[in-house]
């Protein structure tokens, strides 16, 4: 069997410091947007020459947090309740042959400063410090298919759990409010996603959950449909 080996070309910054509710594709989370920046000897401004004209990139990246946990013939995914089993490659699960991704991403600038070279991302579906082994442009004239069939994912998630904060989160919002003006509206699209495992979405007893969001653990619950976020505190 033939084996390659790839370079890493850049490194993602993500809001998304923990796989745990990062959104399962792109574009879900308005806000939570990134960078790539470019790792020498790919740190180069003719490298990106003609990339801002582009709108989207195809990102191509390595699954590194699960790497670890080998690949699967069947695979439960979440949109199916996590219970049926599908084939590996009838999904994007992490748990692959190679671990490899890619993400369609909207281009929001090309910056280049000396030998800093940095892709600022819209809306990703990446955990922070995720390696990037290659970006190629996206052509809609060729990849856009308005007809195309999506099997069990032919529709978007919901992604409309409703959200509200508690008192003590409401203050640490405001606290914070200078230096992070997007929070509240941050971690209230994240939320909205309903982040926790499939398997216990149908569950109704309180449980609280935490996650890395930017630089805050966020805690939070579900108690009757709808998510409270009760703190957010700087790690």
């Amino acid at each position: 069997m033939t084996e390659f080996v790839f370079n890493q070309i850049g490194t993602i910054r993500s809001p998304y410091k923990e796989k745990f509710a990062v959104p399962r594709q792109p574009g879900l989370v308005e806000d939570g947007g990134g960078e790539l920046v470019l790792l020498p000897p790919y740190n180069q401004a003719e490298a990106v020459r003609g990339l801002s004209e582009f709108s989207h990139l195809w990102v191509m990246f390595i699954f590194h947090q699960t790497m670890e946990g080998g690949w699967r013939p069947t695979v439960r995914p979440p949109r199916l309740g996590g219970n049926a089993r599908m084939g590996v490659f009838a999904t994007r699960s992490t748990f692959r042959p190679n671990p490899l991704g890619m993400s369609l991403i909207e281009l929001k600038n090309v910056r280049v400063q000396g030998s800093d070279v940095v892709l600022e991302l819209g809306s990703l579906d990446l955990v922070d410090g995720t390696p990037v082994v290659d970006i190629k442009p996206y052509l809609p004239f060729a990849e856009s298919q308005p007809q195309a069939r999506a099997g069990f994912a032919q529709s978007a998630p919901a992604g409309d759990m409703p959200v509200f904060f508690a008192p003590e989160a409401e203050q640490q919002i405001q606290q914070h409010q200078k230096r992070y003006p997007q929070l509240r509206r941050f971690i209230s699209q994240v939320l909205a996603q309903d982040p926790r495992p499939a398997y216990r979405k149908g569950q109704q007893a309180e449980r609280d959950y935490a996650v890395w969001l930017l630089d805050f653990n966020v805690r939070w619950r579900v108690v009757d449909q709808q998510t409270e976020v009760l703190s957010l505190d700087l790690r």
